[in-house]
């Protein structure tokens, strides 16, 4: 696959990691939640530990998005191949950081995010 369908399928992932983070907050399995959850959410009730870590996480991806979008552009834009594998990387250690961190594995988190970031810089180095 190419860092183009690894940026579209990053993109998907967003919404997932969104979605989730909602309907653990909302609860939206219980009829209560499902009210929460169409509704203007003025009564959002607070975050059990499960929907923070999801929302979190979300917040998180929102963020690597924005660069790894702004990487990909600035080496496709510039001419330069993108690294061999990098996108992929980036892409599959937020997958694995979205179900470490809702496991609530902190250390194991961090070690996966470091993952990603090191595929950012191997895509932003490219941009050089």
């Amino acid at each position: 696959m190419t860092d183009l369908q690894y940026l579209a399928l990053s993109a998907v992932l967003t919404w997932v990691m969104l979605i989730v983070a909602s309907l653990l907050r909302s609860r939206s399995w219980t009829p209560a939640g499902v009210r929460v959850a169409f509704g203007n959410r003025d009564d959002v009730p607070a975050p059990s530990p499960l929907a923070g870590r999801a929302d979190r996480a979300a917040r998180n991806m929102l963020e690597g998005l924005l660069l790894f979008t702004a990487l990909v552009a600035a080496v496709r834009l510039g001419g330069k191949p993108a690294p061999a594998g990098a996108a992929a990387l980036f892409f599959w250690a937020r997958v694995a950081y979205f179900a470490v961190y809702l496991a609530g594995i902190p250390y194991l988190r961090t070690l996966v995010w470091s993952i990603g970031v090191l595929a950012l810089g191997r895509i932003a180095a490219a941009a050089f």
